[in-house]
């Protein structure tokens, strides 16, 4: 990429271009200078797979209400009510708002397209076929593309937050940024980093779901809460040599039937709505149906068929999954789609209130990365890009206070790191191994079902791992640096490796936390299922809360 010249300071910064990311900066004031920043390029992110939609009650039939019951029965007792109504009563004009952008959704004549998805009472899920993320990304994309204030920094990393000593607050980050560090000063920085799916070995996630915002806020002492909730999505498919492709839920909504190799819609021995039961319950059905009959769990699959839907709607409504299948040599016209469970969604995250603020002054979170209340123990389908939507717009009413101007930052000389060739490439396998076993290391001990005596074996491995991670030179040096010290790289391959680095970094104490709030939450709720407690417990009717190496409970009013 060509060479951009980074401002030494931002009114705001942006870390992420999801569809979190590219509203909220739309939606900050236009008199403020907003950097965005994405290790990508803008809109390849989480938000641009959502194939099913997005939810809110539009029509005549539905009101906030019954959307705001559907969400708090999804989410298993956990969701907090004054976040759910806030969700659901403003989603409507939000939903208006990205019309007025220019997102097209599907229609019915002039009345928007309404399709169902599980453990919704009424038609509400608004989509564009089945790229409705697309959609919306590649609308905020073109919009944040034409404002002045916003400038988008690709292919950057944020490393780390830049915290003041003596005030406790966020005045900045570090960002490795063509082959240098440097250190970039804001008055308020925005984590909307998406999930973190890449920690375990299946997920529909794509490659930069690495849990950055998560691993970073919690490094700086940010609250987070709730990290055991992971949302298994049933059906991704399942072929040799394919990523694991999220087939939408929307596809059981419109009248697809989840059978097994006899060709019987098992699902309803585990729950009456059959494949429409939440996807929690769904997975589980799938995952304890393959223990029973499948030999080999690693390529065991059940069967999605699509066949019930009429001909002329499968085209209409989901011709991304048509060609994607086609591609792997499934016609979902004529044969069922191999799908197994695979992770999705972290309800967990970074704590927020109502306004995006976190317990540290000057820091927000937004979307996935957050942990509003909004999704307890289990998302309700297509509330994840309606959440993205609806707090960022709260950014609007930011208040900035002055930092001060770029001229009292002190520069710092640059600190220099180099290895050579040999010691670069020992460095670079030590990485790639670490990052290979993990996500295999967690999707079988902290996967959908979950039991203590696995847990303990598999954070004593990553503890062990991490210690490794630490005494590498590249770790020891950059962990050594001081704020506001920028640093240059003579590293073989520099880009690849520093990502490696960070990404590695930030699994690692996702892991870890993860299979820690597993380990904690001694009962089974929403989704998180442990063999040794698989029953709700109600007192364990509460939030699960982490800072800094010390786990509590508190009450869902936290």
């Amino acid at each position: 990429m060509s060479q951009i010249d980074i401002p030494s300071q931002f009114d705001v910064l942006v870390v992420g271009a999801g569809a979190a990311g590219l509203y909220t900066a739309l939606c900050l004031p236009e008199s403020l200078r907003v950097g965005l920043i994405t290790k990508e390029t803008v809109a390849l992110s989480a938000s641009d797979w959502a194939q099913g939609g997005i939810a809110a009650a539009v029509s005549p039939e539905d009101s906030p209400k019954l959307h705001i019951e559907d969400t708090i029965l999804a989410g298993a007792g956990l969701c907090d009510r004054n976040a759910v109504e806030f969700l659901a009563q403003l989603a409507p004009n939000c939903i208006q708002s990205l019309v007025n952008l220019g997102v097209a959704f599907d229609r019915h004549g002039q009345a928007l397209a309404l399709t169902l998805e599980a453990a919704h009472s009424r038609n509400r899920v608004l989509h564009a076929a089945d790229t409705t993320g697309r959609e919306v990304t590649t609308t905020l994309t073109t919009q944040v593309l034409r404002r002045p204030n916003i400038q988008v920094i690709q292919q950057a990393l944020a490393l780390s937050l830049w915290i003041e000593p003596e005030t406790g607050r966020c005045q900045g980050i570090s960002l490795f940024y063509q082959g240098k560090i440097t250190w970039v000063r804001a008055s308020a920085v925005i984590l909307a980093t998406g999930g973190g799916g890449q920690v375990f070995a299946q997920t529909t996630n794509p490659a930069v779901s690495t849990g950055d915002g998560v691993a970073i806020a919690y490094r700086a002492g940010v609250i987070l809460r709730d990290l055991e909730f992971v949302q298994f999505h049933p059906t991704a498919l399942t072929k040799p040599g394919a990523d694991r492709f999220l087939i939408s839920e929307a596809v059981r909504g419109e009248g697809a039937h989840l059978v097994d190799n006899e060709g019987r819609r098992f699902a309803f021995d585990y729950h009456p709505a059959g494949e429409l039961a939440p996807r929690d319950v769904v997975s589980r059905a799938i995952f304890s149906h393959l223990q029973r009959t499948a030999v080999d769990l690693a390529t065991a699959h059940v069967w999605l068929d699509m066949r019930p839907i009429p001909a002329d709607k499968i085209r209409q409504r989901f011709p991304n999954i048509i060609k994607v299948c086609q591609h792997w040599g499934v016609d979902v016209f004529h044969e069922p789609i191999p799908v197994a469970p695979a992770a999705h969604y972290w309800m967990g995250g970074i704590v927020a209130d109502l306004m995006n603020r976190t317990n540290i002054k000057s820091l927000y979170a937004v979307g996935e990365t957050a942990s509003t209340g909004v999704h307890g123990a289990n998302r309700l389908a297509s509330n994840s890009l309606l959440e993205c939507i609806v707090f960022g717009a709260q950014m609007s009413q930011i208040e900035l206070e002055n930092i001060g101007l770029p001229s009292e930052i002190q520069v710092l000389p640059s600190r220099k790191f180099s290895v050579d060739a040999s010691e670069g490439n020992i460095q670079q396998a030590q990485l790639e191994a670490l990052r290979e076993k993990l996500p295999r290391l967690v999707w079988e001990n902290a996967g959908i079902c979950r039991e203590q005596s696995k847990l303990e074996t598999a954070i004593a491995t990553v503890e062990s791992w991490q210690q490794d991670f630490a005494s590498l030179p590249l770790t020891q040096f950059l962990l050594d640096l001081h704020p506001a010290e920028p640093a240059v790289f003579e590293l073989p391959d520099v880009e690849r490796q520093l990502r490696l680095w960070a990404e590695t970094r930030n699994l690692l104490d996702v892991a870890d936390l993860i299979l820690k709030s597993a380990a904690f939450r001694t009962e089974s709720r929403g989704g998180h299922y442990r063999l040794d407690y698989s029953q709700p417990d109600p007192n364990w009717q509460v939030h699960t809360l982490v800072q800094t190496h010390h786990w509590w409970k508190s009450s869902l009013l936290s």
